[in-house]
């Protein structure tokens, strides 16, 4: 049962409280970043909410486990609702009694949109961090950031222009994963931690660390991994999977797929580690496929959900792309094999030829370099300084 904690410390006390709610881990990683931020300037403030273990790393207390939150597709929130409206309902109730500097929703928008305009209703500065997508879908929901956001946080240099046509004051602040991300990424140094050799020819697989992602992607991804190996038996493949729920239900699939002779190593040594070392990426949509660019390497996009809420997602866009690597070129640079399309024989087929495009793989990385200055930033000193120009805690001549 979530439930928050009684009784609200003294402004004094704390300095000054912030209140913060990621739902998934790629705004666990955004909050992070501006807590990391922020600390230095704030070094008394008291950072609480709902997140997740990095933001807890920065001294944030959650007040309710992230993991309540989480939850993927639009009709698979339908049995949720009413317990993921509680959770809203309780926080809602808290913080107008409590009060904070300033609310910063971090993504999550379908949660803390709702949330951040009730806040901002009853006097509470809002910060959503990141933009909601509105430049690929439900671009109607524009109308209710006007209400609810008091300043928005962009990672993206073109949806500064969007944000300030609908006069909701905005910062582009660069792209967290930019920053964390080498601009050379050390090839050899990931492949020896994984106890891989130089020469080796590997393939990553990224289903998604979500169950709701593996769910609907682990089974196809492994069954393009057989066809795969049976192409070239001297591939390796390497799949990060962090999570005992999501690595027992990983192993199960390996099993039923007959994997035992195949070279497959399952990691929680992390993404990045994994991406790092590999030739070719097989990837989950999401913030992942941005990741794989940052680290200059040829990708599958796949993504797949309940049949119900693709038909309704599919009528929603209002461009050809969903994978950030594609959005942010404005074409095709890297396959999407999406719902229907995303069957094993396809995906292989889609990485193999990668793997045997050495000319196309070095276009590829240099697109990539080009887009990874683009986003580079000191984000967490961007965003914490358009917070504390927010809460008046700025420094003289900070310029916004």
């Amino acid at each position: 049962m979530a439930s928050f904690a009684d009784g609200v410390p003294s402004t004094a006390a704390r300095d000054v409280s912030l209140a913060l709610v990621a739902g998934e881990a790629s705004g666990d990683m955004l909050a992070a970043r501006l807590l990391a931020g922020l600390r230095p300037h704030l070094p008394q403030a008291r950072f609480h909410g709902i997140g997740g273990p990095r933001m807890i790393e920065q001294g944030m207390v959650s007040d309710v486990p992230m993991d309540l939150l989480t939850v993927r597709g639009l009709f698979e929130v339908i049995p949720r609702y009413r317990e993921l409206k509680g959770i809203q309902s309780r926080l809602r109730d808290r913080l107008i009694a409590e009060q904070p500097a300033a609310f910063i929703g971090a993504d999550y928008p379908g949660f803390n949109l709702g949330l951040e305009e009730q806040l901002r209703a009853a006097g509470i500065p809002t910060v959503h961090f990141i933009g909601p997508q509105i430049w690929a879908w439900r671009g109607g929901r524009i109308k209710k950031i006007q209400r609810a956001v008091s300043h928005m946080l962009v990672i993206f240099p073109f949806e500064e222009a969007i944000y300030r046509a609908a006069g909701v004051p905005v910062t582009y602040i660069g792209h967290p994963l930019a920053e964390t991300i080498p601009l050379a990424p050390d090839v050899a140094g990931a492949r020896r931690a994984l106890g891989l050799p130089d020469d080796a020819r590997v393939v990553t697989v990224m289903p998604g660390s979500r169950m709701g992602e593996l769910k609907y992607l682990a089974e196809p991804f492994v069954r393009a991994v057989q066809l795969l190996a049976a192409r070239d038996p001297g591939l390796r493949f390497v799949v990060p999977m962090v999570g005992e729920r999501q690595r027992a239900y990983f192993d199960q699939i390996v099993t039923a797929a007959g994997l035992q002779g195949v070279e497959l190593i399952v990691t929680a040594e992390g993404s990045h580690t994994a991406i790092a070392a590999a030739d070719a990426v097989l990837v989950a949509s999401g913030t992942a496929t941005l990741e794989v660019a940052l680290f200059k390497k040829p990708m599958v996009i796949a993504y797949k959900v309940m049949r119900a809420s693709w038909e309704i997602m599919r009528h929603m866009g209002y461009q050809p792309w969903i994978g950030l690597p594609n959005i942010l070129a404005r074409e095709f640079v890297v396959p999407e094999l999406l719902q229907h399309a995303a069957t094993p024989e396809a995906l292989a087929d889609a990485v193999w030829r990668q793997l045997q495009d050495t000319a196309g793989r070095e276009r590829l990385a240099q697109r990539f370099l080009d887009m990874h200055h683009s986003l580079l930033r000191n984000s967490a000193e961007e965003s914490a300084q358009a917070v504390l120009q927010i809460i008046g805690r700025a420094a003289p001549g900070t310029r916004r």
